[in-house]
């Protein structure tokens, strides 16, 4: 079995599209095809199910996979080992979140393109399970992660720092410079952003305890769910670095209440998976500037 032709089936069972491998490979998609089927006529057995226009991995595929990732894993390492240290390179697939696209990760991002150049990151915006899922998978490399718990089956993941959450309103709503409760936070208009966020979901548990029937308007993203806020159409629990500015400006302000839960921003891998090093280079440098932003 040649090692191009399983790099291309471990992408191809990623993405499950031959189109979008062709694409992330820069290969035409009749290579990508061609290549599937040497690999398959060298084995005697198909690996993918073709049903139209998708396809899904056989029984065979399945167990082929992980020995795949291995078999490549492996021969990076020897590369490594026979040609010593290089410029970092490769590409890194990345699932991320808004709230730490936006407001973290800004400086990771400028560092790795002028410093790294070789090293293409591709983030992809995924929540919660999604990022799991697709880290599971193989179809991400490296995912963060921001929750309360720090054990996820079929993972490895590095806690990065605590997430602080604020409790945000306008500076003229009815509850501020008081001690609400949870009672209290219940009879408010509520916003959030979309279901999936561990903050939002966790800070709804927190309030149906109070009354199973609260509702939130829900915005889609931060940005909406602050300016609406500011605007005084209700509150909103977020993490602490989305809303800084606004609290310094003093458009939005932090009311009284403390969540009683806490999370914590991760980066995950696959269980097993050897990082090679220019994705051991990305997590030494987030767990680096996550830490002197505090």
């Amino acid at each position: 079995m040649e090692l191009r032709l399983l790099a291309t089936f471990e992408k191809v069972s990623a993405v499950l599209s031959f189109t979008r491998a062709a694409a992330e490979l820069n290969y035409a998609q009749s290579s990508v095809t061609s290549q599937i089927r040497a690999l398959e006529d060298s084995l005697g057995v198909e690996l993918f199910d073709r049903l139209g226009s998708r396809i899904r991995l056989t029984e065979a595929g399945e167990r082929l996979l992980p020995y795949a990732r291995q078999l490549r894993e492996l021969a990076e390492e020897a590369r490594v080992a026979v040609t010593g240290p290089q410029e970092p390179s490769g590409t890194l697939a990345v699932g991320t979140m808004e709230s730490l696209t936006s407001y973290r990760l800004p400086p990771l991002l400028e560092l790795f393109h002028h410093r790294y150049p070789k090293v293409r990151l591709s983030l992809r915006p995924t929540l919660g399970d999604e990022t799991r899922q697709a880290l599971r998978q193989g179809t991400y490399d490296l995912g963060f992660l921001m929750e309360a718990e720090t054990e996820h089956p079929g993972l490895e993941a590095e806690v990065l720092a605590v997430e602080p959450l604020a409790l945000v309103a306008s500076p003229r709503h009815a509850l501020a410079g008081k001690e609400p409760t949870t009672a209290d936070l219940v009879r408010q208009p509520l916003l959030a952003t979309e279901p999936g966020c561990a903050y939002r979901d966790l800070f709804e548990r927190e309030l149906k305890s109070a009354d199973p029937d609260v509702q939130f308007m829900e915005f889609g993203t931060i940005e909406a769910t602050k300016r609406a806020a500011a605007a005084g159409l209700g509150i909103s629990l977020l993490p602490e670095v989305t809303v800084a500015a606004e609290l310094a400006e003093g458009t939005l302000l932090r009311l009284a209440w403390e969540p009683p839960f806490t999370l914590r921003t991760q980066l995950a891998w696959r269980a097993g998976k050897r990082l090679p090093a220019h994705a051991r280079l990305f997590l030494e440098q987030a767990r680096r500037l996550v830490a002197e932003q505090g």
